[in-house]
């Protein structure tokens, strides 16, 4: 599918270079607005003007949604007051919104002077509620019904307001003081028995609902949860101020899954793509992990030093350094990994300590008991009979193995700690992942290995 849209997306810049425009036009007024904005992409800044204008007015305004900030920008500085009153007047709020947030001060200035009193008044709205809050990602556009009404005149009333709602297939219910009091669908609508039954009749009352203070990840999780097209979002009285539609929630969802991905590889979120972002900003956002984690490996250095008439007096222990930090950083990276998914899922919460402690030791004892059984095998018979090494005796293996053992229980009991602390504090647990219990990892597994050894080896 991404190979033919390419070779569709080839045919059509050809076109417009070889200003076949009508035949460009009649094309791109059968496809979908998101696959449009792509096209975008790959254009000139010069050619980004002329491609939109060819644009059908609604295919336009919708392709501008899901256009990249700097095309629109680009676009709004291009715009007459008229063009860009147009295209305003064909966004939804949420989505103009979306566009105030991303512009510069002087765009965002042309943009609220073009947009009408009503749409003004909803974006201040919606940008006076806290980043991340459900308000900030709501639309203020749906369909309202009061109990009283019949099931025709609420339809006659979807009819009449749909076409400038973002959702029409879920009403809400609301008092004369917009209190939220049921929802009603268009499907019960179109199979009451008789169209002068009253809402109130056929109204759903126990109505799941968020405040506009709600975390947008914890509302995305609930439109996923209960399989909801939108969620209705009610301020502290219990008046209902919008809705978050599903789309809105993908995209959160996409947002907070790219946030913890870039956390747990050891980088500050960026805002931007990657392709879009600058070689120094990639480096703003780099740099200050790498500084910590180099930091915070100072303390393995610490550690070798202070064994290091140990390594001296039995030069094959380190030999198996690597081994050892590795397996402890790979199984860290195990444990935390699955308790930060429980946690971003809401399968798991503090109050689960116990019951993940516990179970990661049982998993752990078992995965080390079985890594050191087969270390013990393969250094025995490959390193001291295969090859030969004769530094490497029984009791250097046992030290080895038993060092490995205790490293994995160690690695995975830290692994599962570590983002539970997080989330106890209010920190993201995915800045608890592999690079810093890596980090931490290293040093606890060379500190047991070195604890065998001088035990074991009397050295």
């Amino acid at each position: 599918m991404a190979e033919r849209f390419e070779i569709v997306e080839k045919a059509l810049l050809a076109m417009l270079e070889g200003k076949k425009y009508a035949t460009l036009r009649d094309i791109l007024s059968t496809m979908n607005p998101s696959d449009v904005a792509g096209l975008f992409d790959g254009l000139e800044e010069k050619q980004i003007p002329l491609m939109y204008r060819l644009l059908p007015k609604e295919l336009a305004a919708e392709t501008f949604v899901e256009m990249e900030p700097e095309a629109q920008e680009l676009l709004i500085r291009g715009f007459s007051d008229n063009e860009l009153k147009e295209v305003l007047d064909e966004l939804y709020v949420d989505d103009a919104a979306d566009l105030v947030e991303e512009m510069p001060a002087n765009v965002v200035k042309r943009i609220l002077k073009n947009a009408d009193p009503e749409m003004r008044s909803s974006i201040n709205q919606i940008l006076r509620y806290p980043e991340s809050s459900a308000g900030s990602i709501m639309t203020t556009e749906y369909v309202s019904l009061r109990p009283s009404m019949t099931v025709e005149e609420a339809i006659l009333r979807i009819r009449r307001q749909g076409v400038d709602k973002e959702t029409i297939y879920t009403c809400y219910v609301t008092a004369k003081d917009r209190t939220l009091i049921g929802m009603v669908t268009v499907k019960d609508l179109l199979l009451a028995e008789d169209d002068e039954m009253k809402i109130e009749e056929i109204m759903l009352t126990n109505v799941i609902f968020v405040n506009t203070l709600s975390d947008q990840e914890e509302v995305a999780k609930m439109l996923s949860k209960y399989n909801f097209l939108a969620m209705p979002v009610v301020d502290g009285e219990g008046r209902m101020v919008g809705i978050v539609t599903f789309d809105d929630a993908m995209d959160v969802l996409e947002e907070e899954a790219t946030e913890d991905m870039e956390l747990m590889g050891g980088m500050t979120p960026s805002e931007k793509p990657y392709l879009r972002s600058s070689a120094f900003e990639l480096f703003k956002n780099r740099i200050p992990w790498l500084m910590l984690m180099m930091v915070s490996a100072t303390f393995t250095g610490l550690i070798m030093t202070a064994f290091e008439d140990a390594l001296a007096a039995q030069i094959a222990l380190s030999a198996f350094i690597p081994m050892l930090m590795g397996t402890g950083g790979n199984s860290g990276s195990q444990s935390s990994v699955t308790v930060i998914r429980g946690l971003s899922l809401g399968e798991l919460d503090f109050s689960d300590i116990g019951i993940i402690l516990w179970k990661e030791i049982r998993t752990a004892l078992m995965c080390g008991i079985a890594l050191a059984l087969v270390c013990f095998g393969k250094i025995w018979l490959v390193d001291h009979l295969l090859l030969g090494n004769e530094n490497i005796t029984l009791m250097v293996d046992l030290v080895v193995c038993c060092a490995l053992c205790v490293t994995v229980v160690v690695a995975k009991i830290v692994g599962c700690l570590l983002p539970m602390a997080a989330k106890a504090v209010k920190l993201d647990p995915a800045v608890m992942a592999s690079p810093f219990i890596s980090t931490i990892v290293d040093a606890l597994s060379l500190l047991v290995y070195f604890l065998f050894a001088k035990t074991l080896l009397h050295i």
